[in-house]
């Protein structure tokens, strides 16, 4: 569906966070503009946000958790960029539809995502278009395993890591979306069947090019089942993400014992303690961050086969790329394409083509290479025989 050719105006919840903020600065620094409102809960932040970016925006006070329709009249799209989407309720996507006001978000509530599709038929009634998970997962996660996947007969094997840099920003709201689920079950499919794990468990160790080992930990997001759903693995499944400092990161598996014993329901009421003591340990670390996209399956011939995909970013440049998605769908949005009314995933709608210019731009590299063999089942990686053109 098209559109008439006029400025997009654009409502960006949750503009002054981690994420939020990222993608407001890309926005405002495109060739073609983009008529953007700021959104968040207070004005002090969004006023100093707005006057660090290179073109002028308007800002106003919104709290998704009680804004109505009447806040979103008059807008193109509303891009919710604030979560925690963990347990969220699913105010701002009504108050869209209620408005005739398309939407957008990065979601990677596993529970919120699952529900979003609920919302599909009354979106094609009203002719509005409703998009969830413009971010890291699943559409560029799908977009990279689309990509080294092509002209494969089966696919084996998925797994996806990310693992930023110590010292790479964090807000609170990331902090209670990790919380949410550690030490609880995740359920994941492994070993060719479904199966619960504690959350922040099967830890191991992945080797990253160019950012180094990491520790891994399995968690609870919208790819455990989306994987499935469209690729159909015959064996597994499965989302890692890792902390760089080891202290931090097995002292999270260390605090979802108590979880897992049943002593407490969940470590997420202590959200605010945790991201003060993550923010003592800025100062250590690196500003490395990376991803890994892992398939291994048959081709054309039946012929085994297996692939990896690594992102790299550094400089503290790992925080846009889960606001990269959003910004390719902008684009798109802005030159008069608009997905078909209804309420989907982000996954299928772009290329890993379409990611490319702001890679370049940003400095965040990436590559592919083929590999003898899967991880090991005690989770370390095969040798890696990177081509000459790899970063080490």
């Amino acid at each position: 569906m098209t559109r008439e050719s006029k400025t997009l105006r654009v409502l960006l919840l949750g503009a002054s966070g981690v994420f939020g903020s990222r993608l407001a600065r890309l926005i405002c620094a495109e060739d073609k503009p983009i008529d953007l409102t700021l959104a968040a809960r207070g004005l002090s932040k969004l006023s100093a946000l707005a006057q660090g970016l290179s073109r002028p925006v308007k800002s106003l006070a919104l709290d998704r958790a009680s804004l109505t329709a009447q806040d979103l009249a008059g807008f193109d799209l509303v891009i919710d960029a604030a979560g925690p989407f963990q347990a969220s309720h699913m105010r701002v996507v009504e108050s869209a539809m209620a408005a005739g006001v398309d939407y957008m978000d990065l979601a990677d509530g596993r529970d919120f995502v699952q529900a979003f599709t609920r919302y599909d038929e009354a979106a094609k009634g009203a002719g509005m278009a409703l998009t969830a998970g413009a971010s890291s997962i699943p559409a560029l996660s799908h977009a990279v395993i689309d990509h080294i996947t092509q002209g494969w007969s089966a696919i084996d094997t998925l797994r996806i890591g990310i693992y930023p840099g110590n010292r790479a920003p964090r807000g609170l709201a990331v902090v209670e979306g990790i919380l949410s689920y550690v030490g609880r079950p995740v359920r994941v499919f492994r070993k060719g069947r479904w199966r619960d794990v504690p959350g922040w468990g099967l830890l191991h160790r992945e080797k990253l090019p160019g950012v180094g080992k990491r520790w891994a930990s399995v968690c609870e997001t919208p790819e455990q089942d989306l994987l499935v759903e469209r690729y159909a693995p015959r064996r597994s499944a499965e989302f890692y993400a890792g902390l760089e400092l080891g202290l931090l990161h097995l002292g999270l598996a260390l605090m979802a014992l108590p979880v897992r014993w049943g002593w407490v329901e969940s470590l997420r009421p202590f959200s605010r303690p945790m991201l003060t003591i993550a923010k003592w340990f800025l100062p250590f670390g690196s500003d490395r961050g990376g991803m890994s996209v892992y398939a291994s399956g048959e081709d054309e011939h039946g012929r085994s086969l297996a692939r990896r995909w690594f992102l790299k970013a550094n400089a503290n440049r790992g925080p846009y790329v889960p606001v990269l998605a959003a910004m390719a769908m902008l684009r798109r949005y802005r030159a008069g394409w608009r997905p078909d009314p209804g309420a989907r995933v982000c996954s299928g709608f772009l290329s890993l083509a379409d990611f490319e210019a702001d890679f370049a731009r940003l400095g965040i590299e990436h590559c592919t290479f083929e590999e003898g063999r899967e991880p090991r089942r005690d989770g370390r990686d095969a040798p890696l025989a990177l081509p000459q053109t790899a970063w080490q």
